[in-house]
């Protein structure tokens, strides 16, 4: 009789606590996201979206900034996604998973999921922009976002490759389906949502990296006209006009609202897309 009233007791603190984690979670987000809206989103306009900066950003916009971030993000989704999606898809499907190359795998993408991304800065400077002579270019920061998010990329789609019923395997044996046909027609497509959701959550990161770029991508301002060529991606140019530009705060306020919207929007999707995805697995199963 006496533990009910201090299960009821330890029920309640149990839900008061969990309350207020949440509210100040809630209300840290909430301050830090109003900020930067508040005073970012009056500078914002089209003309700030076309045009290119000008007096070290000071004035003008961020068009150019836009297009190498475009560029860097697309060189990095290129290399990222066939390299993640294929490791994936030996690790899921032809990989036995007790073997010893197989856990020597899985423990190195874990490490270099957990690696600083300034490492991954001082990396690319030696490998990309030095020994491959590519320079400070949009194609040695892409290739070194693409190092970055590639553990997440191939830990995501090994886990929706993994949640695929063995049923659909055991099917396509069955059918003499040989292994890449029941691949391209049957277990990727089960776990497209999963593959996705990779993806967009590499996008957001690699969209938000600055310390990487810095020593890849370069400062430059003027539009690209090759992947060969210096390019500035949004979150330098924020931490350029924040630390390097006296008189620069308006418009680094304005360049990192821009920067949270599209990574509210990219944050927003991906969770859209893993309920949906847990969803269809759910119903599945039942």
């Amino acid at each position: 009789m006496r533990s009910q009233p201090r299960s009821a007791a330890a029920d309640a603190l149990t839900r008061t606590a969990g309350w207020a984690a949440v509210f100040v979670v809630l209300a840290v987000s909430g301050w830090l996201v109003g900020s930067v809206l508040g005073h970012g989103l009056q500078e914002v306009s089209w003309s700030f979206l076309t045009s290119e900066p000008l007096d070290a950003g000071r004035n003008g916009g961020i068009g150019t900034v836009l297009v190498s971030t475009a560029l860097v993000l697309s060189v990095c989704l290129g290399i990222a996604v066939p390299l993640g999606v294929g490791a994936a898809v030996w690790l899921s499907e032809f990989a036995r998973p007790s073997s010893r190359p197989v856990a020597l795998i899985r423990r190195s993408l874990d490490l270099l999921a957990s690696v600083p991304s300034i490492v991954f800065g001082l990396f690319g400077m030696v490998v990309f922009c030095q020994e491959l002579r590519l320079g400070f270019s949009i194609a040695a920061g892409g290739l070194t976002l693409a190092c970055m998010i590639l553990p997440l990329v191939v830990q995501t789609t090994f886990a929706g490759l993994r949640s695929v019923p063995d049923e659909l395997r055991l099917g396509a044996a069955a059918l003499a389906i040989s292994r890449s046909t029941a691949l391209r027609h049957l277990l990727l497509p089960a776990a497209l949502h999963g593959v996705v959701v990779g993806v967009m959550l590499g996008l957001g990161r690699a969209a938000a990296e600055t310390a990487a770029l810095i020593f890849t991508s370069g400062y430059v301002t003027r539009m690209p006209e090759s992947l060969l060529d210096s390019g500035r991606t949004v979150s330098v140019h924020i931490y350029d006009l924040a630390m390097n530009v006296p008189g620069g705060e308006a418009r680094a306020y304005a360049s990192a609202a821009v920067l949270l919207c599209l990574l509210l929007i990219v944050n927003v999707a991906a969770a859209v897309l893993a309920d949906r995805w847990l969803r269809h697995q759910t119903a599945r199963v039942s």
